[in-house]
């Protein structure tokens, strides 16, 4: 049985959620804010213990990062994401959950062949392109006197 495009769209129309754009953004914003605020609070809590604000900047994204890796071992961040969207994915704590995901995912592969080589599956490239980004950036500033 063949069935034609405009068939097969109303039945993935049919079979799609409805999602509406206010509650999706209402949803990101509040969890992105809410794990933006939890990293401010983790910073003045660092500097109240007496780490200077570069040290307690330095904490709070380990922290954060740990806190990231946690909960998607936990299988927590997924569920998380799937209602906050976007919110989990630009803070670090987005970041930690791309690397660690892979690695979690495929790590009865093997250490080498699994974990090592999914680990960066998905955060290599951010990471590879993040890099080439800031070296092209420093030689423009060097070329131009201001580096």
């Amino acid at each position: 049985m063949e069935i034609s495009k405009k068939e097969y769209s109303k039945l993935a129309d049919k079979a799609s959620p409805n999602s509406t754009l206010l509650v999706n953004c209402a949803w990101a914003f509040f969890v992105g804010g809410a794990i933006c605020v939890l990293g401010q609070f983790l910073t003045e809590l660092y500097k109240s213990l007496g780490a200077v604000e570069q040290n307690a900047r330095t904490w709070t994204s380990i922290t954060l990062v740990f806190i990231g890796v946690l909960l998607t071992a936990l299988d927590v961040y997924g569920k998380i994401a799937k209602k906050a969207g976007a919110g989990t994915l630009v803070p670090i704590t987005g970041f930690a959950n791309s690397v660690a995901s892979p690695a979690i995912e495929f790590k009865s592969e093997g250490y080498i062949t699994g974990l090592g080589a999914k680990m960066f599956t998905i955060a290599g490239p951010v990471i590879v392109y993040g890099t080439l980004a800031g070296v092209l950036y420093g030689v423009a500033l060097m070329l131009t006197g201001r580096g």
